[in-house]
């Protein structure tokens, strides 16, 4: 998995490309975490993620709580297959897609 960090305006955007599961779950929330700062507004670009495991998800849930204390997260550009496991887990329904 690599992840790229790009600053656009008031936003942050994490372009995360390859597979989000128990082996590399741990560098997003490292990102997340430590290395994007006090940033308001979160975008995860997902269009290049392929597959997303439950600690991928655990780490999107954590996430979203940290965001919804201090801005706006948000999940853009989800391929089908991702978009699958979201809905059967309802995460569909607890995180903002577009």
């Amino acid at each position: 998995m690599t992840i790229e960090i790009k600053k656009k305006q008031e936003a942050t955007i994490i372009e995360i490309v390859g597979r989000l599961d128990t082996i590399t779950s741990h560098a997003l929330d490292k990102t997340i975490n430590e290395d994007i700062g006090e940033t308001k507004n979160l975008i995860l670009d997902v269009k290049g993620l392929e597959y997303i495991s439950s600690a991928g998800l655990r780490v999107l849930l954590a996430a979203q709580k940290k965001m919804q204390k201090i801005g706006s997260m948000k999940l853009i550009n989800v391929c089908e297959d991702v978009m699958e496991i979201f809905e059967i887990t309802g995460f569909a329904d607890i995180l903002t897609i577009e």
